[in-house]
């Protein structure tokens, strides 16, 4: 019997946690794996933040909270991201979530009705195509492209807008391509959506992690585009807190108290004890976000290098996050067979560049968020299937 409503053949997946179920289960019949499949940096949450988390489970902060956030850490987050952006940032427009992937759903719940038409990255995160499906909206890719360091061409950009268009979602720094959008083309998409009236969503989640001297951008700095413009940030990868399920949105004025039904209808609310502690991640000592990324740095370098020297491998400097995204196409497998290939051959578990849409045939994705000497034992398997 088929009792499932239709909707559902639209939800898609994340491929990170089928292919992370997956190498459990081989490590669990004892074959060794390497993971980098998974987007999460593989260091222990700061001590400060945990003793936070305890602190306010042995003062009573185990009781439901308000929607949108306790107050104390929404205008802490407002204080963070007013001295990030260099604007003000109002805790009113805050709503803290239980991880990033609710202020995705939201903004597509709230804005998008049947029909209109959403203008999303392609290789991209792949919620973003799934939720626009699921709210019955139309995904319309935009390529990034290799021979722009994996950065869309604005032109292209601007010729799929049609008066369906609602909604342009950025991601920078990019996950899986690890590209970091110009400045110059922030700009120029702020105008676009400025002069057509379309909403954005801007996934700044990986906000902290920049290579080579390059600081962050948000596309809220140009134009008018702050007031059209959903943020979406948290404290899964900065703090290395992926398990604690905390995010949050800086949603414009006329979304907030949607937003915060859609909370309400959901999950009533964020787990409280864990944004008290939140509230010490940004108040706290911020040694561990610079140690993290400096570890990163010397990792980067490590995988791509290695990458480079395989055979029919061509894999470019990512600028940001911690993924690299090779290309793989002149070894002659697909996506698919080469990531099958690495899992049950070599036990490297890794990502098809299919995972994050229809342009990332030809590549694979990388997580680098591992030790440097698992990095080289994956280097040194996957080396024995070219």
């Amino acid at each position: 019997m088929n009792i499932l409503s239709d909707r559902q053949k639209l939800l898609g997946t994340e491929t990170a946690f089928e292919t992370l179920a997956k190498a459990k289960k081989l490590e669990a019949e004892g074959k060794d794996i390497v993971h980098l499949e998974i987007g999460e940096p593989d260091f222990d949450t700061p001590g400060h933040i945990k003793a936070a988390a305890k602190i306010a489970l042995d003062q009573g902060y185990t009781h439901y909270g308000p929607s949108p956030g306790q107050m104390e850490l929404r205008e802490t987050i407002a204080r963070h991201q007013t001295e990030r952006q260099g604007y003000n940032v109002s805790p009113e427009n805050i709503i803290v979530t239980p991880g990033g992937k609710p202020v995705m759903f939201f903004t597509m719940l709230a804005l998008i009705n049947p029909g209109d038409e959403v203008i999303y990255p392609n290789p991209g995160f792949p919620i973003y195509e799934s939720m626009i499906n699921y709210v019955g909206g139309v995904p319309k890719p935009l390529k990034l492209n290799e021979s722009s360091k994996f950065n869309a061409d604005i032109d292209e950009l601007e010729s799929l807008i049609t008066e369906r268009t609602r909604l342009i979602i950025v991601n920078s720094p990019n996950n899986p391509c690890g590209s970091v959008i110009p400045d110059e083309d922030l700009k120029r998409i702020s105008h676009i959506a400025d002069s057509n009236d379309i909403m954005v969503l801007s996934d700044e989640i990986y906000k902290d992690m920049y290579y080579d001297g390059l600081e962050h951008c948000s596309i809220t700095k140009f134009g008018e585009t702050k007031n059209r413009t959903i943020i979406l940030d948290g404290f899964s990868k900065s703090y290395a807190m992926t398990g604690w399920r905390l995010g949050y949105g800086v949603f414009p004025d006329f979304m907030v108290d949607d937003v915060s039904k859609l909370m309400t209808n959901s999950v009533s609310c964020t787990s409280v004890f864990i944004q008290m502690a939140g509230i010490e991640a940004l108040n706290g000592p911020q040694d561990s976000v610079k140690e993290i990324m400096e570890e990163f740095t010397i990792r980067r370098t490590l995988i791509v290098d290695g990458l480079n020297n395989l055979k029919g491998i061509k894999c470019t400097m990512p600028k940001g996050a911690f993924y690299a995204f090779p290309n793989i196409r002149n070894t002659g497998m697909s996506s698919k067979e080469f990531s099958d290939r690495a899992l049950y051959e070599c036990g490297v578990a890794l990502l098809p560049g299919t995972a994050f849409g229809e342009f990332g045939e030809g590549y694979i994705r990388v997580s680098f968020a591992n030790s440097s000497k698992n990095l080289l034992e994956a280097i040194s398997r996957i080396s024995k299937i070219l």
